[in-house]
């Protein structure tokens, strides 16, 4: 049994703790142990603000060692994986510890505030032998999943063009502090990103524009080209200053040789050029859930992570590095640099 203990309660925190209870419901070999946050005796009692709701708004911590100090966590309690959800800048010195000291860690996107933290945390995983793994989950959201398919065996021949955008209402609390999340294109539109480096590996350069509306946030909305050798037309965009009854929406449109697939709403319809349309039959199950059923598989049978690596990670957030890097010189081709 995989004992995990879980740092940090709020938003993505009650994300992960609802997919751990769901699992010990369905009899996996896991179990959510603890749980540790600076804030645990307000936030037990509280909600958390996020883009995607979670299971309940007050939760019934009763059954699980709470810890307001993550040393004591440690060592009052016989943990195997150690599950980050802390802000991005607190990630990397913690997971290097957290590794050195044995342990197993999920550790939620981005990887880290800077490639270098993210490099830093992959050599300590090959180093030290444990496993790591970056919760990039749209890797594992089924129509993500369903296009890199259809990528990766060619059944609609080629990719010709493709768009992503994401966005929402404007978040709250540090990630308003460009400092501490790096803003909506270390944030939000890494997720896109990711996407783009798992789909087509790394570009060789990218164009950004981007802009900055609340103050300090850094760039809140963003719109990147990314360039490859073979042509390909890609686009990516992220807004989270889209406000009034918005909510949220995370969509793609990508034109094959043979077909198109439209993901909108929640919904992927896949036209191909030569016959008629259908909606594609994809699992009902959140991202969120499915990566942490693959982290847990894997430990289990004692196999590598293959999806979600912590070097792909680390190249996804370099991609990103490169469109600030572009954005800041209103939209000058920036080449990759690793």
């Amino acid at each position: 049994m995989l004992k995990v203990g879980l740092i940090g309660f709020g938003f993505m925190g009650r994300m992960h703790f609802d997919n751990y209870a769901r699992l010990m419901e369905e009899g996996a070999d896991v179990q959510l142990a603890a749980i540790c946050d600076l804030r645990i005796e307000e936030l037990k009692h509280g909600s958390a603000w996020g883009n995607i709701a979670t299971e309940r708004q007050v939760y019934d911590l009763s059954p699980y060692s709470l810890y307001a100090d993550i040393e004591e966590m440690l060592a009052n309690e016989e943990l195997d994986i150690i599950d980050i959800t802390l802000p991005t800048t607190l990630h990397a010195d913690l997971t290097v510890s957290l590794l050195e000291r044995g342990y197993h860690v999920f550790c939620e996107k981005p990887i880290a505030r800077t490639s270098d933290e993210a490099w830093r945390m992959a050599s300590a995983a090959q180093r030290t032998g444990k496993t790591l793994m970056i919760g990039q989950c749209l890797r594992f959201w089924p129509a993500y999943e369903y296009l890199k398919a259809c990528v990766s065996d060619g059944r609609y021949g080629n990719v010709l063009s493709g768009s992503f955008f994401r966005g929402s209402s404007s978040p709250q609390s540090w990630f308003l502090n460009g400092e501490h999340s790096g803003g909506c294109m270390l944030d939000m539109h890494i997720h896109d990103t990711d996407v783009i480096n798992w789909l087509f590996g790394k570009p060789e350069a990218v164009s950004s524009l981007a802009r900055n509306v609340i103050p300090g946030s850094a760039y809140d909305v963003v719109s990147t080209n990314y360039l490859y050798p073979d042509g390909k037309v890609l686009n990516a965009q992220a807004d989270w200053t889209l406000q009034g009854d918005f909510g949220f929406a995370m969509s793609y449109r990508v034109n094959f040789e043979g077909a198109n697939l439209v993901f909108e709403n929640n919904e992927l319809k896949v036209n191909p050029n030569d016959g008629p349309g259908f909606t594609a039959e994809l699992s009902p199950d959140m991202g969120y859930y499915r990566e942490i059923c693959y982290f847990i598989d894997a430990l289990s049978a004692g196999k590598p992570v293959s999806v979600c690596t912590p070097e792909s990670a680390a190249e996804s957030l370099l991609i990103v590095e490169a469109e600030i890097r572009s954005a800041d010189n209103r939209g000058v081709l920036e080449p990759i640099d690793r």
